[in-house]
């Protein structure tokens, strides 16, 4: 079956191009695994035999490209093992590769089908993440619900999300629907489809009919102004502060009216980190209560690439909400994220290794204890991997 737009190659001389396209490819990946082999003998051990160059296949948008294929990483990733290469839409994506990682942030539902009949047929390729999980994350209707379900509360905090509705259509009944939901002001608007961030601020009921649904209308709370952007990756977690809207007075509630707009609230210029804050503003979350929250998410919404916006309920240490949840966010814009994803990619092929052979098994026993990062330090696999040949 075509996807969409596939063109039909007839030509000896695009038949040639494609021939000189897939040569291209497996020179590349000779070149990363010859990388890889002179980074491991530096290092003083012999690379597994079977070890292989890891090939990512990626479907995104010519802007995430640029924000998140950037040169750094690209680098670190070959001389890991670890090939990018980007997935024609003008072929049947059976029949390219072959991937050991499909990794993806496009929408439609074409491409959503086409994923989903790749899954079935190559169960052996790791998809970053299904569509279907994907979507529940873009509804923001459905959104925050696992966080709601889960009514995560222990000793280091409690984690809610705030007190929402949501409006599909007629604008003139909001402000009646605020009433009997008892939302109180300010609001918080959104988009009901996650695709966009911006946001807007209504001060008062009347202008509430202002509004354009479908939308969610979410009760502000106030937070210091800040809010903690946590990015996901597998089981790794980054955490990082940003500026937010400042906090509303009731003096400053009664003396404003209107709706104000917000094209993007939170983003790197904005960064908090080396602000002078007062410092229980800028406290960070407490990390097991945050490792617990991501473990929950992951299981529930099926996602291992995504962050979470996350406040401080300002006059508390311990109250915490979820206000959205990104997938595939960007990533470009988090300290170290070059380091971490491929740490992330490589520990996906890990999964994946068969425990038959005893020198694979140790990799896998002690990969379920240590951050792969630390594995796949030179200076760690030199030691590991002779000790592993001493016990065959």
């Amino acid at each position: 079956m075509r996807m969409r737009g596939e063109i039909a190659y007839t030509k000896e001389g695009e038949k040639e191009k494609e021939v000189g396209k897939d040569a291209d490819l497996e020179e590349e990946k000779m070149v990363a695994q010859r990388r890889y082999t002179a980074a491991a003998v530096g290092g003083g051990f012999s690379p597994p035999p079977t070890m292989k160059v890891v090939v990512v296949g990626y479907a995104l948008t010519s802007k995430k490209v640029k924000s998140f294929l950037q040169p750094k990483l690209e680098g670190l990733a070959r001389n890991k093992g670890i090939l990018f290469v980007a997935i024609d839409h003008s072929k049947p994506l059976s029949d390219q590769g072959p991937f050991d990682i499909v990794l993806h942030k496009l929408s439609g539902k074409e491409w959503r089908r086409i994923l989903e009949d790749y899954r079935q047929t190559h169960p052996n390729v790791t998809v970053l993440d299904p569509p279907d999980a994907i979507q529940h994350v873009y509804n923001r209707q459905s959104m925050l619900q696992d966080v709601a379900d889960l009514n995560l509360s222990d000793s280091h905090g409690k984690v809610g999300v705030p007190k929402q509705l949501v409006i599909k259509k007629d604008p003139s009944s909001i402000p009646d629907a605020v009433n009997k939901t008892g939302l109180r002001l300010p609001i918080v608007a959104k988009p009901l489809v996650a695709k966009s961030h911006e946001l807007s601020l209504a001060y008062d009921e009347f202008s509430l009919q202002n509004l354009e649904p479908p939308l969610v209308l979410q009760e502000f709370i106030n937070h210091g102004g800040v809010l903690f952007k946590v990015y996901i990756v597998g089981e790794a977690i980054k955490v990082v502060r940003r500026f937010s809207l400042p906090d509303v007075s009731n003096r400053e509630l009664s003396k404003n009216a209107g709706v104000y707009r917000f094209p993007r609230v939170s983003c790197a210029a904005a960064s908090a980190d080396e602000a002078d804050l007062d410092p229980f503003v800028a406290e960070l979350p407490p990390r097991p209560l945050l490792e617990r929250l991501a473990r929950e998410l992951r299981q529930r919404l099926g996602l291992r690439l995504f962050n979470l916006d996350i406040i401080r309920e300002h006059g508390t240490r311990d109250h915490y909400y979820v206000i959205d949840i990104n997938y595939f966010p960007g990533y470009g814009k988090m300290p170290e994220y070059e380091h971490i994803f491929t740490d992330f990619l490589l520990s996906l092929v890990l999964e994946k290794v068969p425990v038959r052979d005893p020198v694979k098994a140790i990799f896998v026993h002690i990969s379920s204890y240590i951050h792969f990062s630390h594995i796949l330090s030179i200076c760690t696999l030199r030691y590991v991997w002779r000790f592993a040949q001493l016990h065959q």
